[in-house]
């Protein structure tokens, strides 16, 4: 089992920037595949990025790519997200997840976080 504690959350402008971060503790953090999710108020949940459990292997939703930055320090048992110019449809709760192999599927990760709020104002 992995236990899983996100944080970063915030509220911020419209082009601001913030970085979320995933704290797990339990077993080996580095057998792990990560990935972010976002839930916005009324709708699914739906997937934000992914990465490998080495990190030489990422995925993005087309609507951050280029945006958000998915990455990882297995010393630190960590995943963060960069979050770079953020939009207010970026607003959502996101959710950090584990599971062995990377992919794009919430139905497939094993393990989920509590959540953090992440508000974009216009």
């Amino acid at each position: 089992q992995v236990q899983l504690v996100e944080s970063g959350g915030g509220l911020v402008q419209a082009g601001g920037s913030l970085r979320l971060s995933c704290a797990a503790s339990g077993r080996t953090f580095s057998s792990y595949a990560m990935g972010w999710f976002r839930q916005a108020p009324g709708k699914e949940r739906e997937f934000v990025a992914a990465i490998s459990r080495s990190g030489g292997d990422t995925r993005y939703a087309d609507s951050v790519k280029g945006r958000f930055t998915i990455s990882r320090d297995n010393a630190k048992n960590t995943v963060y997200l960069q979050m770079n110019s953020l939009k207010p449809e970026d607003t959502a709760v996101y959710y950090c997840a584990a599971r062995s192999f990377v992919g794009v599927s919430a139905s497939r990760y094993d393990y989920w976080g509590q959540g953090t709020q992440v508000t974009v104002s216009s």
